[in-house]
């Protein structure tokens, strides 16, 4: 059967909102899924180039305060938070198989980190690209 871009948009908003609608337990996604929704919403394909460029940006100068001031310029690996000290794991799905395999936690993790680095919440959009990044991303 040949899916037509229309047809594909209409079964990604689909799952999406069987994902955004139910408390979908750890490990009832897997981050391509997530990322197919977030695509879909947006109604424009991921850029992995965006979302690496969101993630070194500093939005709210002159607080200094990135993605990667967290999780690293790469987040393949553990990293310390430049604050807390607190040890932050990988954030990459390859280097660490349970990010990004629960719709619900997804959402409100990039809700708060969005607030708290971009100063507002993100949009479907920037989801999708930072998240297209983060799945290229290699260990």
């Amino acid at each position: 059967m040949h899916t037509t871009p229309t047809r594909a948009r209409r079964l990604a908003a689909l799952a999406w909102a069987g994902l955004a609608a139910t408390a979908a337990p750890a490990g009832a996604a897997t981050p391509q899924e997530i990322l197919a929704a977030y695509s879909a919403q947006a109604q424009a394909p991921a850029s992995p180039e965006r979302g690496q460029k969101m993630f070194v940006t500093d939005y709210r100068q002159p607080l200094k305060l990135t993605c990667s001031s967290c999780h690293g310029e790469v987040p393949v690996k553990p990293h310390e938070h430049e604050l807390s000290g607190k040890i932050i794991q990988p954030l990459a799905p390859a280097a660490n198989p349970d990010r990004f395999t629960d719709a619900k936690k997804v959402e409100n993790w990039f809700r708060n980190n969005c607030k708290d680095v971009v100063g507002r919440e993100c949009t479907a959009g920037e989801k999708a690209d930072l998240l297209a990044w983060l799945i290229s991303l290699k260990p």
